[in-house]
């Protein structure tokens, strides 16, 4: 079991020096399969520390081109929140009755048309779904046309019927802050642009992940179709809640070991949209903590992380 904390660390690191970390660990606790919780953490941070710097180390390409796409991640995840559900239910043909996502008819699949509704062809989440997985492995030539049809589908959310009005008409993701839906055009506007500046670009220079990154993906889309999770519930909102301030420490320790500052970008992009909704929309805040808590985790963040960026060079210089 020691081996799965070695996936915190870059391939790398693994073929270096694996087999010694290893034979430390059996050294250390024998008999165990797990070393005790006071020697994870450290072995977790270090790891997640040396995947950053791996990350900086890497010249192939410039650290605000990897920002960007970064951005354009975070932005295609957050478009794709509150339609995990449906994409699921689409995808397998499951029909949620009642439990759809603010639909008031069963029929809004093409194979279960019911009375006063239109059917679609397709549901808006496939679009914020084939971004993340162009932008996953470096195409940005696939997410630039699925983004700008996220912001046709936005503008023309009360006519067109490609999508059908009522999914554009649905809940959004809170999360840490108001409501963003489909026709809230500052989401999908920030991330087309987002993508055009990475296909601008030479998309052999973007990284690739790999498709295993999906597996979460597919684990969250199973979840909220199966529990009928959406946004407006409680365990929703407290759980992604907690993601958000995770993704944001992760950021921040990152920063604050390499001095870089590429992980600035996605935070404030991020941080841009979530305020803009909380503005535009001060009524649609879901009270589940004051708006100037949330505006204070949104904001801090940014001087936070560049102020650890540049303690970190101050250090190396002075090293």
């Amino acid at each position: 079991m020691n081996r799965l904390l070695l996936a915190a660390y870059p391939a790398s690191y693994r073929s270096r020096q694996g087999d010694e970390l290893l034979a430390c660990l059996a050294e250390a606790y024998p008999g165990r399969a797990w070393p005790p919780p006071r020697e994870i953490v450290p072995l977790v941070r270090g790891g997640l520390g040396a995947r950053a710097r791996a990350v900086v180390d890497d010249t192939a390409r410039p650290w605000w081109l990897d920002g960007v796409h970064l951005a354009a991640l975070a932005l295609a995840v957050l478009a794709l929140v509150p339609y995990l559900q449906d994409v699921w239910h689409w995808t397998l043909h499951i029909d949620p009755g009642q439990q759809a996502i603010a639909f008031h008819f069963s029929g809004w699949y093409p194979w279960a048309e019911g009375p006063g509704t239109k059917t679609r062809l397709l549901p808006y989440g496939l679009l914020p779904l084939v971004c993340l997985v162009a932008l996953g492995r470096g195409k940005a030539w696939i997410a630039l046309p699925a983004a700008a049809a996220m912001v046709y589908a936005g503008a023309t959310f009360r006519s067109s019927t490609l999508f059908g009005h009522e999914g554009k008409y649905g809940l959004g993701y809170y999360g840490l802050g108001s409501p963003i839906t489909a026709h809230d055009l500052a989401l999908s506007v920030t991330l087309c642009i987002a993508c055009a500046v990475l296909a601008v670009c030479r998309t052999g220079r973007l990284r690739r992940h790999s498709f295993r990154w999906l597996v979460p993906v597919v684990l969250a889309m199973f979840v909220a179709g199966s529990l009928q999770l959406t946004a407006v519930s409680p365990a929703f909102q407290r759980g992604l809640f907690t993601l958000e301030v995770a993704a944001l420490i992760a950021a921040w320790a990152a920063t604050a070991a390499t001095g870089d500052r590429r992980w600035l970008i996605p935070v404030a992009a991020v941080a841009f949209i979530r305020t803009q909704a909380i503005v535009a929309r001060p009524d649609g805040f879901m009270n589940s903590l004051p708006t100037l808590v949330v505006l204070v985790l949104l904001i801090a963040p940014l001087p936070a992380l560049a102020i650890a960026a540049q303690r970190r060079q101050d250090h190396s210089l002075a090293g």
